[in-house]
């Protein structure tokens, strides 16, 4: 979905009375548009949760956005940094890479 328009609808929600969060891949755009809380992931385009088959990661990205839920001092954009993981947690048989999204 389109960033200024997740960024837009964000912020009427929040005028409706619900908190919300977003994962943005697109850190230029998400700066302009504000919205009320934003995490910006640095990952290829199509990928918010990082590279397929890697539940591990997709996981710390999805508990870095909701960490900004009772963030108050809006708007919020913060930077995924993610934290190491065991190898044999990233590994997965048949895993594509998301420069190459085809098995």
């Amino acid at each position: 979905m389109c960033n200024q328009t997740v960024g837009l609808v964000q912020a009427a929600v929040e005028r409706a009375g619900m908190t919300t969060v977003s994962i943005t891949l697109l850190r230029e755009v998400t700066e302009r548009i504000r919205p009320p809380r934003a995490l910006f992931v640095p990952a290829p385009m199509g990928y918010p949760l990082g590279a397929p088959h890697q539940p591990a990661r997709q996981h710390q990205i999805l508990d870095a956005a909701f960490r900004l839920l009772p963030r108050t001092d809006l708007p919020v954009l913060e930077e995924f940094v993610p934290t190491p993981l065991p190898a044999d947690l990233l590994q997965f048989s048949g895993a594509v890479s998301p420069a190459d999204p085809t098995p």
